[in-house]
């Protein structure tokens, strides 16, 4: 089972009549959805938190990580390892990214990134929907896209919230939310280390 069918078991663990449900509650309070969703965390939120983050050095030359896949009640679906080919011409960096799972099945995805003005990132990958678009403050990058996900003949576009904290030269954690139409279908967490150190003065 690869990464895009462990999200389809995650995606499934969703019923229809909880999706009909949700949408209507969400009809009828709208507003309060809205109210809480500004009450969540934001990026600028950790501009004064260090080490600071610099996205085009810490993704660049290898880079390992492993994490976990849960579903919607916290258990544990899917354990995989990813390692990282990293490299950045200019403003643009390519991520090629190879899984690992843990019953033996692998996959790739690639992501071409740009850098922009003020600390914004903008990205693309094959089954990414549209524009990926994301923000580096302090030692934190928050990173959210749709991911096109097929189930059962259809195709679902979930939602990814993805937080990146950066702890020392070498560790990063990333939590990600995974959702359609407001609702939680699971997460992913994971732990990021780079083979060498950010050089000194690189990542700020």
């Amino acid at each position: 089972m690869n990464r895009r069918q462990c999200l389809q078991r995650v995606a499934q663990q969703a019923s229809a009549p909880l999706m009909l449900r949700t949408l209507g509650v969400i009809a009828l309070t709208g507003g309060a959805f809205s109210m809480a969703g500004c009450a969540g965390p934001q990026v600028a939120d950790y501009a004064a938190q260090t080490p600071v983050l610099n996205l085009k050095t810490y993704f660049d030359g290898p880079v390992d990580a492993w994490g976990v896949f849960t579903d919607r009640s916290g258990r544990v679906v899917k354990r995989f390892k990813v390692f990282m080919d990293c490299k950045w011409q200019g403003d643009v960096g390519v991520l090629d990214e190879a899984f690992t799972y843990s019953d033996g099945t692998q996959q790739r995805r690639v992501w071409t990134l740009k850098a922009l003005p003020n600390g914004q990132y903008e990205g693309r990958a094959d089954d990414v929907v549209g524009m990926a678009n994301g923000a580096t403050r302090g030692n934190a990058f928050r990173w959210q896209y749709t991911l096109a996900l097929p189930v059962e003949g259809q195709v679902w576009h979930v939602q990814f919230d993805d937080w990146m904290y950066l702890m020392d030269e070498q560790v990063m954690l990333n939590k990600a939310v995974m959702s359609k139409l407001g609702v939680t279908l699971g997460e992913v967490t994971l732990s990021f280390k780079r083979r060498t150190p950010v050089r000194s003065g690189g990542a700020t």
